[in-house]
């Protein structure tokens, strides 16, 4: 049985992101880990919620990002929140740094992912909400949950 290509398995979703920024154009990153990392991230734990990007010297590197230790790691277990490098194409990388150095752009991962045997990252390029925006978006979703709840009742 041959599994799809584009299949993946979520590990974190970053729901803040969605909320705080307009998302205008993704990316998908390679990250570079320890082994006793990927097992933890294959076991389920980690998390994007606080975490950022920034690009130093070329390199995109991502902060904050919490992966909780691998319980059988001992000795080889890294810091949870060490500083990750990011596997870019120098073209994206470029893109995101001219981009970045526009007014209100900045970068925010949006997913970690397994896809295949390889765990990836999927950065985002976001400008910034504003409070009306936030405001709208939430009455923009209620309204479309109450017209869900009226066709299912009208459909019982």
């Amino acid at each position: 049985m041959a599994k799809d290509r584009n299949a993946y398995k979520l590990i974190a979703n970053n729901k803040k992101a969605y909320h705080d920024y307009f998302i205008d154009e993704t990316f998908e990153a390679g990250i570079v880990l320890v082994g006793t990392e990927v097992k933890s991230i294959r076991a389920g734990s980690g998390s994007v919620k606080e975490s950022f990007i920034k690009i130093d010297n070329g390199e995109a590197f991502l902060y904050n990002m919490h992966i909780n230790p691998y319980e059988k790691g001992n000795i080889f277990n890294k810091e949870p929140l060490r500083t990750r490098k990011l596997l870019l194409h120098k073209k994206e990388i470029t893109k995101l740094v001219g981009a970045v150095s526009t007014k209100g752009m900045t970068i925010v991962p949006l997913k970690i992912y397994i896809k295949g045997s390889l765990v990836k990252v999927e950065v985002g390029l976001a400008r910034g909400k504003k409070l009306h925006d936030k405001r709208h978006d939430i009455a923009s979703k209620d309204v479309r949950r109450q017209n869900e709840r009226e066709f299912k009742i009208k459909n019982l």
